[in-house]
């Protein structure tokens, strides 16, 4: 059976595009606001936090979470040559990038986590830690604590699948609709049980929905099939006949 694609064109992707300056322009006003702080004191107190060791913020929303994403993952790839569901729909390449878009969403965060020297907010002083608040932004600035909090990198074990939208809206826009709602709200949903532990503050988990979203659309700028481009029209002759 011939699948009939709807191959992404400058038009159709001109709208992501604007949502992801608008969301960078956002996110960007949301660290100057120094919000992060506000928030984290909701949660932590001078003794630390309150909720750091709850058994399901822990062993359900961080554990079992990541050990579930990754059978996503794991699954996406085996997809590949065993489809499923709505991956029947799609052809191999268009599956190979959707499993791909998710494992890179995941290793990027992971390199900007572990390159960052930005530390958790249970490490502050003020919630009985050792480091001093210092702006993600300062890769060069020690705050004092162990570092290694920036992004979000739990988060991304449900952002990693915003990508999935650029390649499910080629074969069902509803489908691709219903598959970014449901991983923006597992990835608020695992950032904000981070945040309740001290673990993460707003932002971490805002850039990492951003990260994850800009890798799945540059992903798809470079791997997509394009359209066709159809041939000029040929001028009419001017002198018919010999």
């Amino acid at each position: 059976m011939t699948r009939v694609l709807n191959l992404p064109t400058v038009s159709n992707n001109l709208r992501p595009g604007a949502m992801t300056l608008l969301a960078l322009v956002l996110l960007l006003a949301w660290d100057a606001t120094g919000g992060d702080l506000v928030l984290a004191r909701l949660a932590g107190t001078p003794m630390g936090f309150p909720w750091r060791d709850n058994a399901f913020l822990v062993h359900v929303m961080h554990e079992s979470a990541k050990n579930l994403s990754w059978l996503f993952v794991i699954a996406l790839f085996a997809g590949i040559r065993w489809p499923l569901g709505i991956l029947r729909r799609l052809p191999v390449r268009a599956r190979a990038q959707l499993a791909v878009t998710v494992l890179f969403s995941v290793v990027a965060v992971s390199l900007l986590k572990h390159a960052s020297h930005t530390s958790c907010p249970w490490d502050l002083k003020e919630f009985g830690g050792v480091a001093s608040h210092v702006s993600h932004w300062a890769w060069k600035v020690y705050d004092g604590g162990p570092g290694g909090c920036f992004p979000a990198g739990h988060a991304s074990a449900a952002f990693a699948y915003l990508g999935g939208y650029f390649v499910l809206r080629r074969v069902s826009p509803r489908t691709a609709l219903v598959w970014l709602g449901v991983s923006l709200v597992a990835g608020l949903a695992l950032g904000l049980s981070q945040q309740l532990r001290g673990a993460h503050y707003m932002s971490h988990t805002l850039w990492t929905a951003w990260i994850c979203w800009a890798m799945g659309f540059a992903i798809d700028l470079v791997a997509a099939p394009r359209a066709p481009r159809l041939p000029a029209a040929q001028p009419a002759a001017l002198h018919a006949g010999p």
